[in-house]
């Protein structure tokens, strides 16, 4: 540092990219066992064409059967190599190194992310000497190795990245995510850029579990041409597409749904901006085109809007309130007009459909659903829902619309614990069908999302603890003769010990409050198939005992944080409290 002359403007110098690489190392030669393994545990986190320089350190025939792509072991931390074990048995001579560490999750063959509880993975790497190249001395190889990866959670959250998919909801013209992982960079094993692997993911169609309640409008066999590995948008931000015969008799509006589907999921990806995309058949031609902002308009199940999302909540006296956030500075709660507004029939909580126009209540005592206008001073309409459990605690949930306009709530009765739908919120409720609900489950809280097809659910077991899960709504038949059922739940966040509140915050993230055996309350975002990352924390919150996020990052996330009353988190800053905002039930529409 020089301490003296002047101050003088120095131009700095361009960061470049901050994206860590690990370049693996072929193993040298008379490598000893310890050094191969370590070597090939190393070069498993690369980026190397076919994991060509990981199979250096591999037998001929396990590099033959070895298959990175089958599938990925995600822990905590780097694998834990233990000291070498020597094996006498002179029909499996050499050594073999045990392999541990605590696992956050698995991939699959399909790209889908499962989290795990943190159960302890072991396995072994077992090494023998093999004649070296030049046929005089002897080198260590491994003969047997974990199936797939095993990456620390660091290396995974480097080489991979989440992106939705996107198929139809059954029977409807709007959107559902479905989150896969892909690599951040080439694939080693496709050769496929980033924008090539999640169209190739597309294709392949939607996960195992998410399949019963969405279709995909490519036909059976749709696949990009055979050497496709790398495809860019134009300077005019239009990407074509070609793809193999079966899309070419493809009507024109079915070719507009495919095109739809691409466009919505390419948005996820931050590195390349794609406004239109162009189908092309077998033969080169074009099968159809579509542009960004006309798929927003027709297949989002929320369309996109020129003005930012206003919540609401439920004042000390029971009254529905709007919250107006727009500017930097919340101004003062206005009561809805209608009856609930004017607490013609006091709350205890609340939700709002998406157009804005139906409010549905549950009053005070916990019995009686009730739903009225929140455009109009129209009349209150007889409850859809009532409960008859003794305790106002086991009586009604706090209720949730769907993008299809229907009413959601669970009757928490232990006696005769149900789930309930009322189509358009004014229909003949129908019974939902909810196995687990059998199994002494209480619903604590429950948000379906905007597509319809998802339900995040809030459940208590036996245990005292509280749980996020994922269930899919599947729907068959219609009108007076539909059967809706909500199954196969997904434990989504299983490292928290608690989990105290969520809400839906886009078409495939959720914003929940919890906390970790031995940790303090959390806020943070989550994607619907568990993952997370240190960017998704946000700014501490005592005491939150609800939340509500907006569809878009235009709007704040809102909480109840009990003596604060309700408080707002704008991006880049940290809580505000909303001036006298006093209440609870904080909710967007949904």
């Amino acid at each position: 540092m020089p301490d003296t002359g002047d101050v003088e403007s120095v131009k700095a110098a361009g960061l470049g990219d901050s994206q860590v690489r690990v370049y693996a190392v072929q193993p040298r030669e008379n490598a000893d066992p310890d050094e191969i393994v370590d070597g090939f545990l190393e070069a498993m986190t690369s980026d190397d064409p076919g994991f060509a320089t990981a199979r250096k350190y591999l037998t001929e025939q396990a590099a033959r059967d070895w298959k990175p792509e089958a599938n990925i072991t995600v822990l905590a931390t780097a694998p834990d190599r233990g000291q070498a074990v020597d094996i006498t048995d002179p029909e499996n001579h050499g050594r073999s190194f045990p392999i541990k560490g605590r696992t956050v999750a698995t991939v699959n063959e399909y790209h889908a992310y499962k989290p795990t509880d943190g159960a302890e993975f072991q396995d072994a790497i077992h090494v023998v000497q093999q004649p070296a190249e030049d046929g005089k001395d002897k080198e260590w190889r491994i003969d047997h190795l974990p199936d797939g990866l095993v990456l620390s959670e660091a290396d995974f959250q480097r080489n991979y990245r989440s992106v939705n998919k996107y198929y139809f909801a059954s029977g409807e013209d709007w959107v559902v995510a479905d989150p896969v992982y892909i690599r951040q960079r080439q694939d080693p094993i496709t050769r496929m850029d980033p924008v090539t692997q999640t169209i190739k993911a597309l294709l392949e169609g939607p996960s195992s579990w998410l399949d019963r309640a969405v279709v995909s409008r490519f036909p059976s066999g749709t696949q990009l041409k055979e050497d496709v590995t790398a495809l860019a948008p134009d300077d005019q931000s239009s990407l074509k597409v070609p793809l193999n015969g079966k899309a070419d008799r493809v009507s024109p509006e079915v070719c507009r749904r495919m095109a739809g589907q691409l466009l919505f999921t390419l948005g996820d990806l931050t590195s390349v901006r794609v406004e239109r995309v162009e189908l092309q058949g077998d033969d080169g031609r074009s099968l159809c085109a579509l542009g960004k902002r006309q798929a927003q308009d027709e297949f989002a199940a929320v369309p996109a809007s020129d003005r930012p999302e206003n919540p609401f909540f439920v004042d000390e006296r029971g009254k529905l309130m709007t919250l107006l956030v727009g500017g930097k500075e919340a101004e003062e709660p206005q009561a809805t007009p209608g009856p609930f507004g004017k607490g013609t029939v006091p709350l205890r909580s609340v939700a709002v459909n998406r157009d804005e126009s139906w409010a549905a209540g549950v009053a005070k005592e916990g019995r009686e659903l009730r739903v009225a206008s929140i455009v109009s001073d129209e009349e209150l309409r007889p409850a859809v829902v009532t409960s008859n459990a003794a305790r106002p605690e086991d009586r009604l949930s706090a209720p949730t619309w769907d993008g299809r306009g229907d009413l959601w709530v669970a009757d928490r009765n232990p006696v005769r614990p149900r789930l309930w739908m009322v189509p358009d919120g004014s229909g003949e409720r129908i019974e939902v069908s909810a196995p687990w609900l059998s199994d002494g489950v209480r619903v604590e809280a429950m948000r379906v999302s905007a597509d319809g097809v998802r339900m995040a659910l809030l459940l208590k077991g036996g245990d005292g603890r509280t749980t996020l899960h994922i269930g899919r709504v599947v729907r068959e038949g219609g009108g007076t003769q539909q059967t809706v059922s909500v199954d196969e739940l997904q434990r989504v966040a299983p490292r928290m010990e608690t989990v105290t509140a969520v809400s839906w915050a886009g078409p495939s993230r959720l914003i929940v409050v919890g906390k970790e055996a031995g940790g303090v309350q959390q806020v943070r975002y989550l994607q619907t198939d568990g993952a997370t990352s240190s960017s998704s924390l946000l700014p501490g919150l005592n005491g939150v005992t609800a939340v509500a996020a907006p569809n878009d990052d235009r709007s704040p996330v809102v909480a109840d944080s009990g003596n604060d009353g309700i408080v707002r988190l704008v991006p880049g800053a940290n809580w505000q409290r909303l001036g006298k905002a006093l209440g609870t039930s904080p909710v967007y529409p949904g």
